[in-house]
């Protein structure tokens, strides 16, 4: 008899209760196994189940502790809904039927990272800085750091991991945001599982672990057909004919903003001045060198894409390839820009100001703006209209002004939302927008089309 059959076989006798550990969900998954402990300890299933060592065996084994499965983490991690620090992904497994998703309800582990070397070892629980314990020393919590477990379909480069600190809880599947397979374990009986944290709250920080509430930008593909949502950490989420990436090479800064390239490529920009390129879109600089570090606040692309400008949040312009200077508001003495958007001839641009003010250079034209308009939240977008004789302005509260040629579809002025809009896209026709939430919600106006978004529904 195989490892895996003796240990489903004493969990289908011990945790009944718990149907994605016995045998089914072992089928098609990569379990990495290093002897008969890799699962639970100390002791037997049963002897493991209540008492931890934490609370001295004192917790009844009728409690939310003893029950044996392992705390949300956004109850460990102040509300995020995403792996905490020094954890990893280690795998997931999915429940139907939930009333908290249209569809599946998809659950993912996060293991702890090892600070040692694991010798050939699959896991590391003797380094991994994760104690056994019900959350927070309480019974009526679930536990956290008592299992050496692992279904194996994330991350499975990482050979060694620790135990599993908390798990992640979304109706988003984990490969569209972790390094994850699409095999599956599931568990109908977790489908209903709840904790505060994982409802939207705005007592909470976040609850899209896709993007853990740290969206910046958003912008249209070439065609229109789709759209990329980015977020600060690198991650490009995307819809449409626009596809998923990931920057790993940020240096020391965050993304700012995010652009795309001529053809299937796109650039993100980072606070540090640094531009990365993805797939094609050609590199023609970035401003790392240029005396703006900590200052660059967004980028636009020129027509043809072979080109872009970067703008400060004092307002000097850099440019690059193809796109020409046309003049900036660096000595005006004002701060806090917010957004640059390109007119359709590529010899011109608007610059705007979160306190409303827009600034033309070049052949853009200047049709109104917002200064005085008074708000709940700051102004946080540009778009320009595709005729070049208008743009459109929105607050992080989803306030829409337009301005010349670009028509009004309504905004989200009235409505109270759980996170800030971080940015607008207008259509290629010009008779519709987009804006763009933290969490990376995604609303439509006028003909601009719903391809998806990495919010929970």
């Amino acid at each position: 008899m195989s490892l895996t059959e003796r240990v489903s076989g004493l969990l289908d006798r011990h945790l009944s209760r718990r149907s994605f550990l016995v045998r089914s969900a072992f089928v098609g998954s990569a379990l990495a196994a290093g002897g008969t402990d890799f699962l639970l300890r100390p002791g037997t299933a049963y002897g493991s189940m209540c008492g931890p060592p934490s609370c001295g065996g004192n917790c009844n084994c009728d409690s939310t502790c003893c029950i044996g499965y392992t705390e949300f983490c956004c109850v460990l991690d102040g509300g995020y809904n995403s792996c905490p620090d020094n954890t990893i992904a280690g795998g997931w497994w999915l429940a139907e039927g939930s009333e908290y998703c249209s569809g599946p309800r998809y659950y993912m582990d996060c293991n702890g990272t090892c600070d040692c070397n694991c010798e050939g070892a699959s896991f590391c629980s003797n380094c991994d800085g994760l104690t056994c314990e019900c959350a927070y020393g309480n019974c009526n919590n679930y536990r956290t750091g008592c299992y050496a477990f692992r279904y194996g379909q994330c991350n499975q480069d990482v050979a060694c991991i620790g135990r599993i600190k908390c798990r992640v809880v979304t109706c988003t599947p984990p490969w569209e945001f972790e390094d994850c397979t699409h095999t599956s374990a599931t568990d109908n009986g977790t489908a209903n599982q709840n904790a505060s944290c994982l409802t939207k709250n705005p007592t909470y920080p976040c609850d899209a672990p896709s993007t853990k509430c740290e969206v910046v930008s958003m912008a249209l593909t070439r065609d229109g057909d789709g759209y990329g949502i980015a977020t600060s950490y690198g991650k490009i989420l995307g819809y449409g004919n626009e596809q998923a990436e990931q920057v790993n090479d940020l240096g020391e800064g965050t993304v700012t903003d995010f652009a795309m390239g001529p053809k299937q490529g796109s650039w993100v920009v980072t606070t540090k001045g640094r531009v990365c390129t993805i797939n094609d879109a050609p590199f023609f600089g970035d401003a790392r060198n240029d005396g703006l570090a900590s200052n660059v606040i967004g980028m636009a692309p020129t027509p043809t894409g072979q080109g872009y400008w970067l703008l400060s949040a004092r307002g000097k312009v850099l440019n690059y390839g193809d796109a020409q200077y046309f003049g900036e508001d660096d000595s005006s003495g004002y701060t806090n820009f917010v957004g640059v958007a390109a007119t359709p001839t590529g010899l011109g641009y608007w610059l705007f100001r979160g306190s409303g003010e827009v600034f033309a250079h070049g052949d853009a034209m200047f049709l109104g703006d917002v200064r005085g308009v008074s708000v709940e939240l700051p102004w946080c977008g540009i778009a320009a209209a595709p005729d070049g004789y208008g743009y459109w302005l929105t607050n992080g509260g989803g306030r829409v002004y337009n301005f010349g040629t670009a028509p009004n579809h309504g905004g989200l002025g009235g409505d109270k939302l759980s996170y800030n809009i971080m940015g607008i896209a207008g259509t290629h026709t010009g008779e519709g927008y987009y804006l763009v939430a933290q969490d990376g919600g995604i609303y439509t106006f006028g003909d601009a089309k719903y391809y998806g978004d990495p919010v929970q529904k």
